[in-house]
């Protein structure tokens, strides 16, 4: 080989080595397993940001959404309505439980659960035995759901954006708390979530996680005994002679249940303070609760009328 060819051979190689040098230089590193721990202090390791997430119950499908993750969801169960651009992804159970099958079939890479309709039951252990990582969450407090909405955050691989959607929504409750009535003036309180076939009204209990968002909004609980049952007779708010009685519904249920003659003798209704509230915003543990908590604690503070009233 002529030694012009060889410089030139030489120089061709040394090219290559340069970029090639390049591209190693310009590729992502690879990221380290995220390590956390969930509601039952199991410790879970996820090697790599999870592509195909599905979360179970509507809870844990606003947390993935808030962490910005919702175009990795890839199946919900059958009671989740938001975001509305999950409502038709495939569902693997609902209120008969969960099927280990169908979740296996979607190839999710990240499961989260919380502890109801026996879901930790069903499948927990079936998603360790097939190596997919699984996240058991409970949402007892208001500042709970924002420590859950960093941790999937932190699972997903986008920890700082958690942080600053969590942060956000903490300065939004640190704000409320600043302008909202505090101490014994605070005005006491019942919220109804339900009404079951035996005449009784489910309400609710001190210790809940709706309940601490009752408190969070500038209200105490008239209904503050630990341990209480969350069904009790009508007569039982009576007694509690709430000042105000949250509805959490439409204001037309609200007046379905409280425009009755047997409610004429309720104070709360005599001077127009039963207030109906969005059902997903108080019962539904996710970050949308800082919407509701806004609101009610708006109506209590400025006095104006109030949206779903019941006629006296």
């Amino acid at each position: 080989m002529r030694s012009s060819d060889l410089m030139a051979s030489r120089r061709a190689m040394l090219a290559a080595f340069g970029t090639g040098l390049a591209a190693l230089a310009a590729r992502p590193a690879k990221a380290a397993p995220v390590v956390v721990t969930d509601a039952l202090g199991r410790r879970v390791e996820i090697i790599q940001p999870p592509q195909r997430i599905i979360p179970i119950f509507a809870s844990n499908t606003e947390l993935v959404a808030a962490a910005g993750l919702a175009g990795r969801i890839v199946g919900i169960e059958a009671y989740t309505r938001f975001p509305p651009e999950v409502a038709g992804l495939p569902q693997v159970g609902g209120r008969l439980g969960f099927s280990v099958e169908r979740v296996a079939r979607l190839r999710p890479d990240l499961v989260i659960v919380t502890p109801a309709r026996q879901a930790v039951h069903l499948l927990v252990d079936p998603m360790e035995r097939l190596g997919i990582p699984i996240i058991v969450l409970t949402h007892p407090t208001v500042a709970g759901v924002l420590d859950n909405l960093r941790l999937v955050a932190r699972a997903g691989g986008v920890a700082s954006h958690g942080d600053r959607v969590a942060a956000s929504l903490g300065a939004r409750l640190e704000a409320v708390a600043a302008t909202g009535t505090a101490g014994p003036a605070r005005p006491r309180a019942v919220m109804v979530t339900g009404r079951v076939s035996n005449g009784l009204f489910l309400v609710a209990r001190p210790g809940s996680y709706t309940a601490d968002a009752m408190v969070a909004a500038g209200l105490a609980l008239a209904f503050d005994r630990p341990g209480m049952l969350a069904q009790v007779a009508p007569e039982a708010i009576f007694r509690a002679d709430p000042d105000v009685v949250l509805f959490a519904g439409t204001a037309a249920g609200l007046e379905e249940t409280f425009d009755r003659p047997e409610w004429v003798g309720l104070r709360a209704r005599r001077e127009g303070r039963i207030l109906a509230v969005n059902r997903a915003e108080f019962l539904i543990p996710g970050p949308r609760v800082v919407d509701g908590i806004e609101r009610l604690a708006a109506a209590l503070r400025t006095g104006a009328p109030r949206p779903g009233a019941s006629r006296s």
